[in-house]
């Protein structure tokens, strides 16, 4: 065996796994396409014309660095959010911004509190640097905000993890619940409030925006409801000086020249992103009106997908899944015990709910052995 040069200890000992496998991969390995892609939680229902138009008109200045500053995608947020550009980071996505996160408050030992099943990508970060997390189980199908409280205060833990509205159930708290929660943390835990799918839950469950908490950063992504998951592009707002140390570790030039004009367009163009919200919430009650009629159960959701109840234990849902993989229908489902019951489905075209619906009840009797 050639010598090769030695890994750290920490990343030698770390898995070789990945957070999720892409549809891509497995249309790899299936050596098909998916007719049906309802398992990333993106929205089909693609950018606004206004963004593409715009990505069109600029492609030719593609051979120009991007603006390491991201300055006038700082101020557009700064002002879709009545704050300074000063109070805003923008990031390679909500992942991007989230391993930037873990790095500045995380060494290697430190506990780390999130819910188990929560987002896998979060978990995959704490890994990377030593982090220890610290688990604490739903309850109710939500993200349980008084066991979190109780964690964070026994571990003295210096990060938090909270997604609101929540994946992968698509359950939400109202804002007067997270406010409690945040008042409640310790001042020496940093929660990162993971919004990604903010726009659209219902208002009532955002809160006010309070940029003088140094321990509270809050995430948003172009990936969701403005249709971009493909430009890789999100920003997080907070504190001036909590904001400012991002500084020391982001990857300045991480961000593109394509994705910084694209996230201007997009947070220009809200009557786009209201019509986004009325056809995913259309979506939603689709998905959730195909599921009963199979004598499944969805979920309440704030979210552009629908988690749906099976009605019986992890083995059986996972068999569901893959009998709608084999029939060409793209979905993902949570994995933690207790939540593993459960497929989750992303909103689609119509054309693709027309599939979902015509492919379940064969998918639902070959798990059954029917």
């Amino acid at each position: 065996m050639p010598t090769r040069p030695a890994l750290t200890p920490l990343v030698a000992a770390l898995p070789e796994t990945v957070p999720f496998v892409g549809p891509e991969a497995q249309e790899r390995m299936r050596g098909r396409p998916f007719r049906a892609r309802l398992g990333a939680n993106e929205s089909s229902f693609g950018p606004s014309p206004h963004v593409v138009a715009r990505m069109k008109e600029i492609a030719g200045d593609m051979w120009m660095y991007c603006d390491p500053d991201n300055y006038d995608l700082k101020e557009a947020a700064a002002r879709h959010h009545g704050i300074a550009s000063a109070n805003v980071v923008v990031g390679e996505g909500i992942d991007g911004l989230l391993g930037l996160l873990v790095r500045l408050y995380i060494d290697a030992g430190d506990p780390v509190v999130t819910s188990l099943g929560a987002y896998p990508t979060f978990n995959f970060h704490v890994a990377g640097v030593g982090g220890r997390l610290v688990t604490v189980p739903y309850k109710n199908d939500r993200e349980d905000l008084d066991a979190l409280l109780d964690a964070a205060r026994r571990e003295k833990a210096p990060l938090v993890y909270l997604s609101n509205p929540d994946n992968p159930m698509g359950s939400w708290w109202e804002a007067h619940d997270i406010n409690r929660f945040i008042e409640a943390l310790p001042e020496t835990s940093m929660l990162v409030l993971d919004e990604a799918y903010g726009e659209l839950g219902p208002a009532s469950s955002l809160p006010g925006i309070d940029i003088s908490r140094p321990n509270l950063v809050r995430m948003r992504t172009f990936s969701k409801a403005y249709g971009l998951a493909g430009i890789r592009c999100g920003y997080a707002f907070g504190e001036e000086k909590m904001i400012r140390d991002f500084e020391k570790l982001r990857n300045h030039y991480g961000v593109s020249r394509m994705a910084q004009i694209a996230g201007v367009e997009a947070l220009a163009d809200q009557a786009w992103l209201q019509e986004v919200v009325g056809k995913v919430d259309a979506g939603r009650r689709r998905i959730a009106q195909i599921a009963e009629r199979n004598g499944l159960e969805p979920l309440p959701s704030a979210t552009n997908f629908v988690t749906v109840d099976c009605g019986r234990d992890g083995a059986f849902a996972l068999k569901v899944l893959e009998n709608l993989l084999a029939r060409d229908v793209f979905i993902r489902k949570p994995m933690a015990l207790g939540l593993d019951r459960c497929i989750r489905i992303s909103v689609g075209l119509d054309h693709e709910l027309d599939i979902l619906a015509e492919e379940l009840p064969g998918a639902l009797a070959a798990a059954r052995g029917n």
